[in-house]
């Protein structure tokens, strides 16, 4: 009878190792779709920044930011996003809560570089909506899968 009751906690653990594994990489899965469409949404929203006449100067070294510059510094922190939302979702109680609260706090403070940058107004400008673009994609897309997994 002993040996029913090993099988069965040793099954159960196993199931749900199985099942937490899965939430993880439905998250990760779920984040790499997201971190595509806030690189195309925030290289699409640059070009057309550019196309009404932003120059994307900064002062500093007084290069052009190129197109690509935006795509890959968006997929770089989304990913960045994307580790700290599945490492909230293992170790966190309340994952969905505090990965909204870190990700906004990460963005309010990735607002000051565009301001101290020393561009003009309209670069300024159009940078800080660039920020604010990914962030919306990847902050509501990962706190919903969150919310979805730990529910």
């Amino acid at each position: 009878m002993n040996s029913m009751n090993d099988t069965g906690v040793v099954a159960g653990s196993a199931s749900g190792q199985a099942s937490h594994t899965r939430r993880l990489r439905g998250l990760a899965g779920t984040g790499f779709i997201a971190t595509l469409a806030a690189m195309v949404a925030t290289t699409l929203a640059a070009a057309l920044a550019q196309a009404v006449g932003v120059d994307f100067e900064v002062p500093d070294g007084g290069e052009t930011i190129p197109l690509s510059g935006f795509a890959v510094v968006t997929g770089f922190f989304s990913v960045v996003g994307i580790v700290i939302a599945v490492a909230l979702l293992r170790w966190s109680a309340r994952p969905a809560e505090r990965f909204v609260w870190t990700a906004v706090s990460l963005t309010a403070i990735s607002l000051i570089p565009p301001l101290l940058s020393g561009a003009n107004t309209a670069t300024t400008t159009a940078l800080l909506g660039l920020h604010l673009v990914p962030a919306t994609v990847m902050i509501s897309t990962l706190a919903r899968s969150l919310r979805t997994r730990t529910d």
